[in-house]
């Protein structure tokens, strides 16, 4: 299919087909998700990938009982992980070192080394380190009184930062529903989901985040329910 095709298949399926899928197919598609665009490529979410009967059963309790999730072949739990910011910074940072060692000009490489030293050794560990909302407050100032000064994102409230995390995930769950389209496969973003059961199912600590479940499965007819609908595009386009 071409990427328009790809885009127009994808629906959100309520019911699946009583019909295996390929569990190897689904895992390609979850490295696909990998590849989606992050916040400063700190990469703080995990994929749960579930294919045991047993435990897409207890995740369709947690997820009410839809029938997206009863009748779900396999499963993903898209979650996040700020927690992990030091541990991702710290990867990051390696990784990043030796891209410019392989791809920038010798002398280049120093500057530009040090630049991501300061960058993830420093500044991401300040903005994603949260403490009872105080280091978030601690930003808002910093950020405030940077701003009389020079243009600045002023978005680095320990709230804020939890949506950026969200949204980042929320990039590879739809790289990866777009992935299984071109596969002919199917999926249902669910967002209405008891989230400490799930979390309890999957055995995640307390400082993770589900971001999202994502059911997968062959498409059967009643599970589209009608025609997609949206509001006229020029409603909600706007060229300046």
């Amino acid at each position: 299919m071409t990427f328009e095709e790809i885009v127009n298949y994808r629906r959100s399926i309520r019911y699946y087909k009583d019909i295996p899928i390929d569990s190897e197919k689904v895992k390609r598609c979850v490295e696909l998700a990998t590849l989606a665009p992050n916040s400063s490529n700190m990469q703080l979410w995990e994929f749960y990938h579930i294919a045991a009967p047993e435990v897409i059963q207890q995740l369709s309790v947690a997820c009410l009982n839809q029938q997206a999730a009863s009748t779900a072949q396999q499963m993903l739990v898209f979650v996040t992980r700020q927690d992990l910011f030091r541990q991702r910074a710290k990867k990051i940072l390696e990784l990043e070192t030796q891209n410019i060692i392989r791809n920038s000009p010798k002398e280049k490489q120093e500057s530009r080394i040090k630049q991501r030293k300061l960058y993830y050794g420093r500044a991401m560990p300040f903005l994603y380190s949260r403490f009872f909302g105080i280091m978030g407050i601690i930003r808002v100032i910093f950020v405030n009184l940077v701003g009389l000064f020079r243009p600045i994102v002023y978005q680095v409230s320990e709230s804020d930062m939890r949506v950026v995390v969200h949204k980042t995930c929320a990039l590879a769950a739809q790289t990866f529903m777009l992935a299984m389209a071109s596969e002919g496969y199917d999926t249902c973003p669910m967002e209405g989901f008891d989230s400490r059961k799930v979390k309890r199912i999957l055995k995640l600590p307390y400082e993770a985040e589900v971001n999202m479940v994502i059911s997968c499965g062959i498409r059967d007819k009643q599970g589209v329910w009608g025609d997609r609908i949206r509001i006229p595009f020029d409603e909600v386009y706007k060229r300046i």
